[in-house]
């Protein structure tokens, strides 16, 4: 296991959501590699200083009773409407602060993520999955010729438990995607892509009502792979499309 592989499953080793290979594998890894052994160990700290019970505080009745009084009530109010322009102000400026430090990329990836998870619940209706229905990348890759102005890239991942089920046509971000549908056992996996100019990046993970999402570029084409199935299994089936194609 080398260090990029390590990072990308460092938090769900953390969380112990890696099968029992994958976590021999981190664990023999941290045995060797200083930098990443540190990296885990600046994670423990700080999960075990945030579950801390002295950070957590219940506010007392007598910090309730004020705002309750019928009495004060009205005057309370007031207060708050005459404060409420200034305040406003100031948690309008915040953000906008905090988007523009955050920068264009990252928005990107936040509003790709709402939309790869909605194609992929509407992927979940009825005859919505697959145009094509196949676990051969040989009979999934042609199926796209004349559909798309670029060829998508087919992994066969069975060895590593994700079984390639089939593909469809999409659209994600105004573009037309190919979407392969993968499987890791009851559950469904989308892994969308489609050309673009940007560099290449290291997987971005996003998580939101229960689903995961997990975007990167490589080699000219933007990835976008979105399931309900746990972080940790959806961070190994990138890690093995990712190595797939590295030995292509």
């Amino acid at each position: 296991m080398i260090c990029d592989d390590a990072r990308l499953l460092l938090h769900a080793y953390l969380d112990d959501e890696l099968d029992a290979a994958q976590s021999a594998a981190m664990q023999r890894h941290l045995q060797t590699c200083s930098p990443c052994a540190a990296s885990y160990g600046d994670y423990q700290r700080l999960r075990k200083a945030l579950a801390q019970p002295g950070l957590y505080r219940t506010a007392p009745a007598s910090l309730r009773q004020p705002w309750t009084s019928d009495k004060v009530a009205p005057a309370r109010t007031r207060s708050f409407a005459r404060a409420w322009p200034a305040a406003a102000g100031f948690v309008i400026a915040g953000l906008l602060g905090g988007a523009l430090w955050l920068g264009s990329g990252r928005q990107d990836a936040g509003s790709l993520a709402n939309e790869a998870i909605s194609a992929h619940l509407r992927s979940l209706q009825l005859t919505h999955l697959m145009d094509v229905v196949s676990t051969d990348q040989h009979t999934v890759k042609p199926w796209f010729e004349g559909k798309l102005d670029f060829s998508p890239r087919v992994k066969e991942l069975a060895g590593e438990g994700f079984p390639l089920a089939g593909g469809r046509l999409d659209a994600i971000d105004g573009h037309s995607v190919a979407a392969l549908i993968y499987r890791r056992r009851l559950h469904v996996i989308n892994l969308y892509q489609w050309p673009t100019t940007a560099i290449d990046t290291t997987p971005h993970v996003t998580e939101r009502n229960g689903y995961t999402v997990i975007d990167w570029n490589n080699g000219g084409m933007r990835f976008l792979a979105v399931s309900d199935v746990n972080g940790g299994e959806l961070r190994q089936f990138v890690l093995a499309f990712q190595n797939s194609e590295n030995l292509r």
